[in-house]
């Protein structure tokens, strides 16, 4: 053939090609390349990247068993069985190969004891990621306590993790409790399990304690007389279902009896008190456990307050819970614990961060129209008293409600609203959930104590707020209550008297409540101005009204929803999602918490489904199916 042939490529053997693309990268431990690798471990031959925490903290701990000669690669199972110091056959081929060049050159006498000096301390040198946490001083500079031991539902002493991952067990599926399915350990942090349901996808992982009452060995389902059951939105046919569970158990590695640890005892009663300090599992990033407050106190439920950040994260939560540890846990049971204020390395900075024990300044911006002028640049401008004025005959109002409630600017008005509410409605548990929800989606917040009868609150108001943003924060709270959006409304001094523009309410002498609504408002205007548009961690301003066709027989839209894609709803955006839409439906908010439906699982629901495991009526379960319906209609929805 001519030299000048073009091979099989299509290039000209001379021609040089380029670089071409870069070679992807991917995690050390799980080989994955589609997620960010955001974690990093220096070892002393470089360093090695990671996805996730969890890959991170399995690869320390098979690194510090021993590390390959070669590649300095961890040495898996798969290692030849001549050798335990090198990950793979090939590893161990080339650093023969390596050793017969060295021992032709007379320094490679060095070199060989410098190699067995690293397989005598195989563990490497490098640098422990998660830096300790003190508590003592953290503690002495809050001027705090830590919950007593025996407080929690938790083994003085943490357990023993001897799982390993792969390993095949039983546990209850925690989207619809009432089913037992086959779940896989698919990673071990500390005394704790990531678990992942067969027939499920890796988007509803789980973890649990190694002693949780709700693990079990292979087989105790049928020793009790039950039936494995597939997972919620099992991803095959129903019917395949039992082939599905034979070929899954065919040859697997089950989880051995004496690895499962008994659970501890319940605690007699809640003995928390508010202010006590522990750590909690983050409901959001259930991976990480963080430094953690008792907010408040009611019956036999706590509210955890992480510290060092904003009401997003905290969540109310049974006496007894598993997520909750004392002071110290993590640091006993070999466990990673998120200091105040460093989280940023396992979620994106969508919110500001808050100095811990530093008050929010209570002073206008600068440029502030309030209507007091400073007299001197440098004295602080006293803030304008703000006005609230209470239509308490509205739909869900009380008549024990004052009709105006004042408060040294915004915030100082959002502080005295939430003081009365707390003292007046019969539910302050129903209040504290609408009040977290409507500070939800501010970047600065502040803390108000309200002591009711036995019980205190620590509650998060927005603070440096504009009256514009208090008038959102006002029709979301009042939405979140259950009763109508204009109840309570910013006096400008031209609202004495007037009805609420909403219901036709009166606050003064029995005005008609046939009154007119304006033409530029609808109701679904009202429904809509009054959500949160969470994106970014700021506050949207109230869209600006518009004119709405007078057409009576046209359906409202659906109820607005969180800007977050509808499967990233955690469960209490589909609570509330739900309770916006309609109200009757917020009776039922406590069984979608006890069957922890969140985004995910609200888009697999259907009629059957509600009513066979959720014990839902026909008449609610169509209209959730009806809201779950309009939420895949719409072009924004994605999974």
């Amino acid at each position: 053939m001519s030299n000048n042939t073009v091979g099989s490529s299509g290039h000209a053997p001379g021609k040089i090609r380029g670089p071409g693309r870069p070679p992807k990268r991917t995690c050390t431990w799980c080989a994955e390349s589609k997620t960010p690798l955001k974690y990093v471990l220096p070892t002393e031959n470089g360093k090695k990247e990671f996805c996730s925490e969890t890959c991170l903290s399995e690869f320390r701990q098979a690194y510090s068993k021993g590390a390959c000669l070669n590649c300095d690669n961890v040495i898996r199972g798969s290692a030849p069985p001549s050798s335990k110091n090198f990950c793979s056959t090939y590893c161990l081929n080339k650093y023969q190969k390596k050793n017969e060049k060295r021992t032709a050159s007379p320094q490679s006498g060095n070199a060989a004891n410098g190699s067995e000096n690293h397989s005598n301390n195989s563990t490497g040198s490098f640098y422990d990621i998660f830096q300790s946490f003190d508590w003592n001083e953290y503690m002495k500079e809050t001027n705090s306590t830590a919950a007593p031991q025996e407080c929690f539902k938790q083994a003085p002493v943490p357990p023993l993790n001897d799982f390993k991952v792969n390993m095949k067990l039983e546990a209850l599926d925690p989207r619809n409790l009432t089913s037992t399915c086959i779940a896989t350990v698919v990673g071990v942090l500390g005394p704790r399990l990531r678990l992942r349901l067969d027939g499920s996808d890796n988007k509803n992982d789980f973890w649990r304690l190694v002693d949780a009452g709700d693990i079990h060995p292979i087989g105790h389902c049928e020793k009790n007389d039950g039936m494995l059951q597939p997972p919620l939105g099992f991803r095959m046919n129903a019917s395949s279902w039992p082939m599905f569970l034979l070929k899954t158990l065919n040859g697997a590695e089950m989880a051995p009896a004496k690895v499962f640890q008994s659970e501890p005892p319940t605690p007699k009663s809640n003995l928390f008190v508010v202010g006590q300090k522990l750590e909690a599992v983050d409901k959001k990033n259930p991976q990480l456990i963080c430094c953690a407050t008792v907010g408040a106190v009611k019956n036999d439920q706590i509210h955890v307050t992480f510290d060092g950040w904003r009401g997003a994260f905290d969540y109310w939560c049974r006496y007894d819970s598993r997520d909750i540890f004392p002071v110290g846990w993590c640091a006993r049971a070999g466990h990673p614990l998120q200091p105040p204020g460093q989280k940023s390395a396992a979620t994106p900075s969508r919110f500001k961060l808050r100095p811990i024990g530093m008050p929010n300044p209570a002073l206008p911006e600068g440029g502030s129209t309030g209507s007091t002028n400073a007299t001197n640049s440098t004295t602080p401008t006293p803030l304008a008293s703000v006005h609230l004025r209470v239509h308490s005959s509205c739909s869900g109002g009380n008549s024990s409600m004052p009709n105006m409630v004042s408060g040294s600017g915004p915030s100082g008005a959002a502080e005295a609203l939430v003081k009365e509410l707390l003292s007046v409605y019969p539910d302050p548990q129903k209040i504290t959930r609408a009040i977290l929800n409507a500070s939800g989606s501010y970047t600065t917040l502040s803390t108000v104590q309200v002591s009711t009868g036995s019980k205190t609150y620590s509650l998060k108001v927005p603070s440096d707020i504009t009256n514009e943003e208090l008038k959102n924060w006002l029709k979301l709270l009042c939405a979140g209550v259950g009763c109508c959006v204009g109840m309570i409304e910013l006096d400008t001094g031209e609202t004495a008297g007037r009805p609420c523009t909403l219901c036709g309410e009166s606050t003064s002498n029995g005005v008609s409540s046939a009154v007119k609504r304006p033409q530029n408002e609808s109701p679904a205007d009202s429904a809509v101005n009054g959500t949160v548009e969470a994106s970014g961690g700021k506050m949207a301003r109230v869209s600006p009204e518009r004119p709405e066709p007078a057409s009576s027989t046209t359906g409202a839209p659906p109820p607005p929803s969180p800007a977050t894609p509808p499967a990233d709803w955690s469960v209490e955006d589909v609570i509330g999602f739900i309770a916006a839409a309609d109200q009757a439906l917020a009776a039922h908010a406590d069984l979608f918490r006890k069957h922890e439906i969140d985004g995910k699982a609200l888009l697999l629901l259907n009629s059957d489904m509600m009513m066979k495991y959720m014990g839902l009526k026909l008449g609610p379960a169509l209209k959730i199916c009806n809201l779950v319906s309009k939420i895949k209609n719409r072009r924004h929805y994605s999974t």
